[in-house]
């Protein structure tokens, strides 16, 4: 009774090695770029999910902070029309002068006509109440 056999070497004739080797080499190739083609498929999807999950967190985050802005100028308008209703011609002067601040710089050359707005300030004070 036979209960066991085993192989202990495997002996090809010289003139099959090769090709047994090269198929053996071809075969292995062939699980490992399947191996490779899986875990690139599984790499795009993880990328895509990502790609995805980033551009909802910055619709978020822009939808966050447009109704942070649109929060901010509605209190700022508020102030405004405050500041406008309590001392209308101090408000004027200042918005003024502010408009002006941004709209000069070292830089800039004026020409001015004596009935220009802005000539106004810098000859004279205003009288505010």
């Amino acid at each position: 009774e036979i209960t066991d056999i085993r192989i202990h070497k495997l002996n090809f004739p010289l003139q099959n090695r090769p090709s047994v080797y090269q198929r053996m080499w071809a075969e292995r190739e062939r699980i490992a770029n399947k191996y490779r083609a899986e875990g690139e498929e599984e790499a795009i999807k993880i990328r895509a999910k990502t790609e995805r999950q980033v551009k909802e967190m910055l619709a978020e985050a822009e939808k966050k902070a447009q109704i942070i802005r649109g929060e901010g100028e509605a209190k700022s308008t508020r102030i405004y029309a405050e500041a406008f209703k309590s001392n209308p011609a101090f408000f004027k002067y200042t918005h003024e002068l502010e408009l002006y601040s941004k709209l000069l710089d070292q830089k800039t050359t004026l020409i001015l006509s004596i009935k220009s707005p802005i000539f106004k300030y810098l000859e004279t004070p205003p009288k505010i109440k």
